[in-house]
């Protein structure tokens, strides 16, 4: 574990450390909760949801005039590669 110094005002840390031996935690434990809980919003703000990848893929690819089913081409592929040896 790794030691960190701030700056910070004393009433702010007066309370904060009243706030933390009232809810039984250390004052550290808090403050590495609350950066933590910092990094893992920004993280989850940059990944994109399946949906939203959907969405930016949207028309994105160009399929021909004659395509009629995804399930057609798959099911010719799977008899090309199990019954056609």
């Amino acid at each position: 574990m790794s030691k960190l110094t701030l700056s910070i005002n004393q009433m702010v840390i007066d309370e904060a450390k009243e706030y933390a031996k009232s809810s039984g935690k250390s004052l550290s434990s808090i403050v590495e909760e609350y950066l933590k809980s910092l990094t893992k919003n920004e993280k989850s703000k940059k990944k994109k949801t399946s949906m939203e990848l959907v969405r930016d893929l949207k028309g994105s690819v160009k399929l021909p005039k004659d395509f009629t089913s995804y399930k057609e081409i798959l099911q010719d592929a799977l008899v090309e590669k199990y019954l056609r040896k």
